[in-house]
């Protein structure tokens, strides 16, 4: 019976895109639904939907979040939670 707001802004703070789901739904899975939510009209030709880099919170290094930024040339800056970083150091 909750909501949560995914939500991207600029480097100054405007909202540029967001997308309402319920509460449960994870972070992590929300990243491309929200990415490709961007339109940032310019003085010609189509919108601009695509950023230069992305800076996000400890809610969504999972890797195929890397993967997909990868994929579409996106540079990215998102710690890795602690979880995580215990297990890429445990041997197998």
């Amino acid at each position: 019976m909750t909501t949560k707001t995914h939500m991207v802004a600029d480097g100054k703070g405007r909202a540029l895109a967001f997308v309402l789901t319920g509460g449960q739904v994870a972070d992590t899975t929300m990243l491309p639904d929200t990415l490709d939510e961007i339109r940032v009209a310019g003085p010609t030709g189509r919108p601009r939907q695509r950023p230069d880099r992305l800076l996000a919170d400890k809610g969504y290094p999972s890797r195929a979040n890397r993967a997909w930024l990868r994929e579409r040339g996106i540079a990215t800056t998102i710690p890795e939670r602690d979880d995580q970083l215990r297990q890429a150091v445990q041997p197998a």
